[in-house]
């Protein structure tokens, strides 16, 4: 049986400090809360920066450089850093931590979606911060904008560095948007795509959904050329991450992606989740990768070459 990559996303941008009291905001609590979750067997952390005051999305490299050398110095995990950032960044921003650190992984959003949590405003009457509340009613005209203009920039920018990506593709759309790419030589494989469930604006909570999105990917790239996780939104998470490992896949959880461990149950962090997945695939008889072994699968540079 293969070996599976835990990748975990500590913190993202579309959660607020309000739905969750574990959700990590200052750098120590997101270096922290990393270096847990490696410890729990998470090979990949997928990570964002947050204002430490009150917990908003920020791209400011300064931030980033408060957690990222302690993590590094602390795990041998693969260090993933965003380059989408939040809805309501622009590119420069969302760019400028990844081009400055020059870590083995950036995240790369592979289109242009409707990207909205405005539901979850109906489930809160008081917010802890003031930008909390218009930032997610607001989100109903949020496009989370990633024209092909916008991805050739992050390519060009990180493929100097000799970072890789984790495409992440919130639509079929998206796929056929990744085979532009690679025809037009931006993309070699290895490469690792990340198949998106359950955001409001993109692609469903379907398991047929699943199967479309996977049956895409090898008739456009040959199943030897990529590998593929798969991560959905909230309640959606355990179910989709236990489907695609059965399939051969790779699994992300996170913070980002869910606040549940269970039904109506809070995680109390992120290394909950990890621990949870990583159960669930050694009792089918998987093993969860090590970092090494992902940088192997992924054809890395490796942590040494990293700028923190």
């Amino acid at each position: 049986m293969g070996k599976v990559i835990i990748s975990c996303a500590v913190t993202g941008s579309a959660h607020t400090p309000t739905m969750s009291d574990a959700l990590p905001i200052t750098p120590e609590d997101i270096a922290r809360q990393s270096i847990d979750a490696a410890e729990a067997g998470a090979a990949i952390l997928h990570l964002h920066a947050r204002n430490p005051q009150d917990g908003s999305p920020t791209g400011d490299p300064a931030i980033y450089e408060r957690f990222l050398p302690t993590i590094k110095q602390s795990t041998n995990a693969v260090i993933n850093i965003t380059t989408g950032g939040s809805a309501t960044m622009g590119v420069k921003d969302r760019l400028a931590a990844g081009a400055k650190f020059k870590p083995e992984v950036c995240s790369l959003n592979m289109g242009s979606i409707n990207f909205a949590f405005f539901p979850a405003a109906k489930r809160i009457s008081q917010w802890k911060y003031d930008w909390e509340e218009g930032y997610v009613k607001n989100s109903d005209d949020y496009i989370f904008r990633n024209t092909f203009r916008d991805i050739r920039t992050i390519f060009e920018t990180m493929n100097e560095a000799g970072t890789k990506f984790e495409h992440e593709c919130y639509d079929v759309g998206h796929l056929y948007n990744l085979a532009h790419f690679v025809n037009e030589g931006l993309v070699r494989p290895p490469f690792f795509i990340q198949m998106i469930f359950g955001i409001l604006g993109g692609i469903g909570p379907d398991l047929e959904n699943l199967m479309v999105m996977k049956q895409t990917a090898d008739r456009l790239f040959g199943a030897e050329n990529f590998q593929w996780s798969v991560l959905a939104a909230g309640r959606h998470q355990m179910a989709f991450c236990t489907q695609a490992a059965l399939m051969g896949g790779h699994v992300r959880v996170g913070l980002e992606d869910s606040l549940f461990i269970g039904r109506g149950k809070l995680a109390a962090n992120n290394a909950e989740q990890v621990k949870k997945i990583k159960r669930i695939i050694e009792e089918m008889g998987h093993e969860a990768a090590t970092p090494d072994e992902a940088r192997e699968m992924l054809a890395l540079k490796g942590g040494d070459t990293v700028a923190f």
